[in-house]
């Protein structure tokens, strides 16, 4: 038996790919957040930095893993 994909599996694709955009920016961002608050001896700021560009930047990386790259077909 052979199981269509539902409707929704596009816009599904295309949110996710919204997602890891996003999370992208937010490790990028912590990234940088976490590089001025080393420079500044900020040891709290970079602790928090740190475990936000490991958490977005892991879960950016594995949602692009999992969904794929978006190749403009269906």
């Amino acid at each position: 038996m052979c199981w269509a994909k539902p409707k929704y599996y596009l816009i599904k694709g295309a949110l996710l790919m919204g997602v890891v955009i996003i999370f992208a920016l937010v490790a990028l961002l912590a990234a940088y957040g976490a590089f001025t608050a080393l420079k500044n001896k900020n040891l709290l700021g970079a602790f928090f930095a740190v475990g936000t560009f490991a958490v977005f930047g892991w879960f950016a990386i594995m949602t692009l893993i999992e969904s794929g790259f978006p190749t403009g077909t269906h």
